[in-house]
């Protein structure tokens, strides 16, 4: 994102970008700094401390109703400022209110659904598709792919700071081997169009990757599902060729939905839900697929388990006795 007018969040940015965080997180973090500035009437957060924090997160689970998740990440955003642009290490926080956490049982397409949508979409739209429910990826993981992440030679695909910032691997299905070559083909006829015209360095927020220099225009590290214009990085203002966008995915995958005529609330991140359900129903153990998913404890993995008996709980409905 582009420099603030506030010399203030100016001072923010910058200690966000020297830990090289995200994009998407520096946007969140400012925008909750910002938030919490406004709400106390513009006040300086120097003159505010945990009082004024714990009304906030109050505001936003009593008054806004935000999720969990939110207010978590409103409250992340806090303790970084204090801790890294002001220096100063908060109290315990007074008892506030949390924000309620949901719970919604993951929307699943059976197998046949699965290709029905499958159908209905093209090119790269079609190979991320297939990388979301047959490696169980996240949309943005897929997405921000490299050709360095793929080894065909033992079929596996390796997922780079991952949600929570870790590192996993997961299966490379051999349905995908030989589209994914062919785009890789493709992709590195555009690669050197780029280095030819001056450009092809990889973008990337790593501060090791950074130390790399010239290295980064090597072929390995260039994403394999890349934009069709280069753009210039709100970060550094360096022209690079950024990954699809996520919204793009998004969209082609509603319409694809649609054409398909599933009603379900489906989304993308239905292939990467159906993806764990389908391993399971087919005798895979509970732990697997949670290494294979990423998750941190294995009651989130649980959730998929819903599916397995059929119905609510696996209870036979008495219109079925008949």
């Amino acid at each position: 994102m582009a420099k603030s007018s506030s010399p203030f969040m100016n001072q923010v940015i910058e200690a966000i970008r020297i830990r090289h965080l995200s994009l998407r997180t520096e946007e969140a973090y400012v925008h909750w700094i910002m938030d919490y500035i406004k709400y106390h009437q513009k006040t300086h957060p120097n003159d505010m401390g945990p009082n004024e924090i714990t009304q906030f997160l109050n505001h936003l689970a009593v008054d806004r109703d935000v999720a969990a998740s939110t207010q978590n990440q409103a409250l992340s955003a806090l303790l970084f400022l204090y801790r890294n642009v002001l220096k100063r290490e908060i109290s315990p926080l007074e008892e506030f209110v949390w924000a309620k956490r949901s719970y919604r049982i993951p929307v699943v397409f059976t197998p046949e659904e699965v290709k029905k949508v499958l159908q209905f979409l093209q090119g790269d739209y079609f190979l991320i598709a297939s990388i979301l429910y047959g490696s169980g990826l996240r949309l943005l993981e897929a997405l921000r792919l490299r050709v360095m992440d793929l080894d065909f030679g033992y079929q596996q695909i390796t997922v780079h700071a991952g949600k929570g910032n870790k590192d996993r691997r997961t299966m490379l299905p051999q349905a995908l081997i030989q589209p994914l070559k062919e785009q890789m083909e493709r992709v590195k006829k555009i690669h050197e169009m780029d280095l030819a015209e001056g450009f092809g360095e990889a973008n990337l927020n790593s501060a090791q990757h950074l130390a790399l220099g010239s290295n980064l225009k090597e072929w390995r590290w260039q994403y394999i599902f890349p934009m069709r214009s280069r753009s210039e990085d709100p970060k550094t203002g360096k022209i690079h060729r950024h990954h699809l966008l996520p919204s793009k995915m998004q969209m082609e995958t509603h319409k694809a939905i649609l054409a398909a005529g599933i009603m379900k609330k489906a989304s993308c991140h239905t292939f990467r839900h159906s993806f764990a359900t389908h391993l399971l129903a087919n005798g895979y153990d509970i732990r697997t697929v949670q290494e294979l998913l990423g998750h941190a404890d294995v009651r989130t993995t649980m959730i998929y388990t819903h599916v397995l008996n059929k119905g609510a709980g696996g209870v036979r409905s008495p219109l079925d006795f008949t």
